[in-house]
């Protein structure tokens, strides 16, 4: 059984903490084994690779590497600040994803 995770592919994120702390960027993709997630832009690493099809030179490559979903906050759509996330059911008894701190759905 999987953990309920506050956040998905496709969130705008900010980091909180960490030596990322203060960037913003979008989910990529989450690992709910590790509960981590990827952030476009976020937490980049240099990975040496050996000559291949994609990139015959070689050399050092930057990538996103994963960060904690502990470190990382929902960017609420109307205000643009992070948020907390909680969780009801709309008027079409469907359970949504809210801001708390504006009140408003969370596509």
């Amino acid at each position: 059984m999987r953990r309920k995770l506050h956040i998905k592919k496709g969130d705008t994120v900010y980091v909180n903490a960490g030596e990322n702390k203060g960037q913003q960027g979008k989910v990529l993709e989450v690992i709910y084994a590790k509960e981590k997630a990827i952030v476009e832009g976020v937490n980049l690493v240099s990975k040496h690779t050996k000559p291949n099809a994609d990139n015959p030179q070689g050399g050092i490559v930057k990538k996103e590497a994963p960060i904690h979903i502990s470190n990382l906050m929902v960017v609420d759509p109307s205000t643009g600040n992070p948020t907390r996330i909680g969780r009801k059911l709309n008027d079409k008894n469907k359970l949504v994803r809210y801001s708390k701190k504006s009140g408003e759905e969370i596509k």
